[in-house]
């Protein structure tokens, strides 16, 4: 598996569901149009609900569980507990992944194998003892604990299903998601936890994993699991019950030798798990979704990039957020990584009218290349901003945007 840095013409590219291509002779020729190079196909997704405003036969998708989108050797995976699950929803096809795969590539676009990995509530209610569990005992369902043997088996067993099914001539880039922790926020039926007013120090405390596993680990990283658990409890039960806020820091909550310790074991695992992964990946680019934030937990790895000693080829950092904000996330990690960064841009957030600056910034502040979220998802208006921020990119030299940008900062 390389990991040297990607080309130095590293096309942009749009994140897409295979549903949105499946049964839409036009989907492919649409994404094209949009002046991008790359796709990032859904192979291995969580459940969700989506709109499909382009789809001649479908409207809205409701993937009910995980699933993956390409066909699985049942022998492979007989007497596991974690099986992904086939979908049975939108237009069937025996391989999703394969029919919109070659659907792209008819259109001279990369394909990029967008797989995730630890979100799964259907797996997580079949083995629960595999899930997150916060400080009070209470598990995650939707999480599964990457710290768990079985849960990393599980993940590079799926990676391996994959690159045996489709060679790297065909999807040369593995973009992984959730390649770690999923924490205290999701999205659940029916959410009910936004009166309380959680603080940001408090909502990672609830997302510290103390299953045995990350018990253990803690441990062997040199801190004592117990008072791991008992300063978390008592710092959110204060926030909690009395309104004292939760400190941003888990140095201040925990200490410093406890949270250096939970620190290094979230990136020890990763790192392990990206290893894996690369020796089953048959040549290809390991793009991994990450947040240089080491405390961060969900969807994008929270690693010390400086310090990152797992493989991967790029990291994909999310710039969803206010605009100075994400700038500035790109250029840390640029700046605390040798790997390339790509910019995950989401033209469902921005406003359109503003996302062609937002891309040019970020470029300036060295992001090698855009991902943007999602072509499958956004109204006529966002894709029409999508392909202007692209048109722009192709004829605004990287010096002049750079200048500009410092001029408007001036």
């Amino acid at each position: 598996m390389t990991t040297e840095p990607l080309g130095s013409a590293d096309p942009d590219g749009v994140f897409a569901y295979t549903w949105d291509l499946v049964g839409d002779p036009a989907a492919a020729e649409r994404i094209a149009a949009l002046g991008v190079g790359a796709v990032v196909l859904q192979a291995a997704y969580h459940s969700v609900r989506a709109m499909t405003p382009y789809h001649p036969v479908h409207r809205i998708v409701h993937a009910t569980h995980a699933a993956a989108y390409f066909p699985l050797v049942p022998d492979r995976w007989r007497h596991r507990r974690l099986v992904p699950a086939a979908p049975a929803w939108a237009v069937d096809t025996p391989d999703r992944f394969g029919t919109a795969a070659s659907a792209l590539r008819s259109q001279g676009l990369r394909v990029e194998a967008w797989l995730v990995l630890t979100h799964s509530t259907a797996m997580g209610e079949r083995a629960p003892d595999l899930t997150v569990r916060n400080a009070f005992g209470e598990r995650y369902g939707y999480a599964l604990c990457p710290a768990q043997p079985e849960v990393a088996l599980y993940a590079v067993r799926l990676i391996r299903a994959f690159c045996e099914r489709y060679d790297a001539a065909e999807v040369p880039a593995l973009m992984l998601e959730a390649c770690g922790w999923l924490g205290f926020d999701h999205g659940s039926h029916h959410e009910k936890t936004a009166g309380a007013d959680l603080s940001r120090g408090c909502r990672t405390l609830l997302s510290v994993c103390l299953c045995p596993a990350c018990r253990k680990g803690i441990e062997s990283a040199g801190a004592d699991p117990v008072a791991v658990a008992h300063a978390t409890r008592r710092t959110v039960d204060a926030e909690m019950r009395a309104g004292v806020r939760a400190p941003r820091l888990l140095t201040e909550s925990l200490g410093e030798q406890a949270a250096g310790a939970l620190l290094r074991h979230r990136q020890s695992v990763i790192e392990e798990l990206t290893r894996q992964i690369a020796a089953v990946a048959s040549g290809r680019e390991i793009l991994l979704m990450a947040d240089g934030d080491p405390q961060a937990i969900g969807p994008d790895s929270g690693l010390a990039l400086d310090r990152f000693a797992g493989r991967a080829t790029g990291f994909v950092v999310k710039c969803w957020d206010d605009e100075d904000r994400a700038v500035a996330r790109v250029k840390d990690a640029v700046r605390d990584s040798t790997r390339p960064v790509i910019a995950n841009v989401s033209v469902l957030e921005e406003h359109p009218a503003h996302l062609a600056r937002r891309v040019a910034r970020l470029r300036a502040a060295g992001a090698r290349a855009i991902r943007y979220y999602h072509a499958g998802l956004a109204s006529p208006a966002r894709l029409r901003a999508l392909r202007t921020a692209e048109a722009q990119a192709a004829v605004t030299p990287i010096d002049t945007i750079t200048t500009a940008t410092a001029e408007g900062a001036a």
